[in-house]
């Protein structure tokens, strides 16, 4: 199990498992029509559970458990991917601000320190 240390190895996790979710997304829209192609998805909670915080703790309960995983649903729907595509943008926006203001964190200590 990763246990983050700091904000940029948080954001470097979600990230990542935004990565793996679309990936996951991406296959299902791509395999729409392929006969008896089983649906994908990645679930962020239990990676989101280690993270020591009540915001991510809250977030995994809303998101079920983590992992690559494939869903017993029989019939994609392609509205449902793309909003979950849509969903993970948005994400991955938080996502990506999350890790620019940790690296500026860091060059403002540099440059403090000089």
């Amino acid at each position: 199990m990763y246990s983050p240390l700091n904000p940029i190895q948080k954001s470097q996790l979600y990230l990542d498992l935004i990565a793996a979710r679309q990936e996951a997304v991406s296959g299902n829209i791509a395999n729409m029509d392929t006969p008896n192609y089983v649906r994908k998805d990645v679930e962020f909670s239990q990676y989101l559970n280690t993270a020591n915080s009540s915001l991510e703790t809250k977030l995994s309960q809303r998101l079920g458990p983590s992992g690559i995983m494939e869903t017993q649903e029989k019939m994609l729907s392609a509205e449902d991917e793309l909003a979950l595509m849509q969903k993970n943008s948005i994400l991955y926006a938080m996502a990506a601000k999350q890790m620019t203001s940790a690296i500026n964190e860091i060059k403002t200590v540099i440059n403090v320190g000089q």
